[in-house]
């Protein structure tokens, strides 16, 4: 049997990790010196890591995460913006996620909550969690027309199945009570199952009043608020200073 055999085989079943591997052992005479056994874990493992980063940017595709580039090792620790950073790095550890906690994330606009957010949202990804991302907007209008069409149902079931979901933009835009009792209903559906990042303007002691509902304000202040990590971020809007970066590369 010669390596061209080999190599077809490994096409016909798809190991592309380990015809990768494989390439490598024959092309570096160093593997001759490894064991059999050595040399076989190194194929198997070698496809292990080929169908986890796979499988990390298939979700990182599905997660529709905006800011690729959003790293918790890229956070701006400038003393401005006041944040723990002790605290983001233990957020970071996604133990929240395994305890069904939330993070809440306030500042002004442009201050860095949804790069926080989605920071966050890609390092859960690498940890081996489903992620989505969206604006909470978005997510409004997108249970409105499930409702139209008979595809709620479906809609909810497919945003229970997420560890992580991402609100992003939470009290930009008016919310009608028909608006609230929609996403309590998301919600509630996570509830204790999985968690949610909130970013938002404005502060968690206003969320009340802009929900409407009190009924339905109270409900999802009880799920969210109090299972949660607060980060304020203070200082100025980073986006002219990255605007200055971005123009000094055109």
């Amino acid at each position: 049997m010669n390596q061209t055999t080999i190599i077809n085989k490994i096409n016909d079943l798809r190991y592309d990790g380990l015809k990768q591997a494989y390439l490598r052992q024959i092309e570096d005479i160093s593997y001759n010196k490894l064991s059999f056994e050595e040399r076989l874990y190194n194929l198997l493992e070698s496809q292990e890591i080929f169908l986890h980063n796979k499988k990390i940017s298939m979700n990182l595709k599905l997660s529709k995460i905006k800011n690729k580039q959003a790293l918790i090792e890229n956070i701006d620790y400038d003393p401005k913006r006041e944040i723990n950073k002790a605290q983001i790095l233990s957020l970071a550890s996604m133990d929240f996620i395994r305890s069904r906690q939330n993070i809440i994330i306030n500042g002004i606009a442009g201050v860095g909550k949804s790069t926080m957010a989605q920071a966050f949202g890609i390092r859960a990804i690498q940890s081996g969690f489903t992620v989505y991302y969206t604006r909470t907007a978005t997510l409004l209008e997108d249970i409105k027309f499930a409702r139209i069409d008979g595809s709620y149902t479906n809609l909810v079931k497919k945003f229970a199945r997420y560890k992580l979901l991402i609100l992003d933009d939470f009290g930009i835009s008016p919310i009608s009570v028909d608006d609230a009792t929609n996403l309590f209903e998301i919600i509630e559906t996570r509830n204790q199952l999985s968690s949610t990042i909130i970013t938002s303007q404005l502060p968690v002691k206003d969320w009340y009043g802009y929900l409407q509902n009190n009924t339905v304000a109270d409900a999802i202040l009880d799920r969210i608020v109090n299972s949660s990590h607060r980060i304020h971020l203070k200082g100025d809007s980073l986006r002219p200073k990255y605007e200055k970066v971005n123009d000094n590369y055109e």
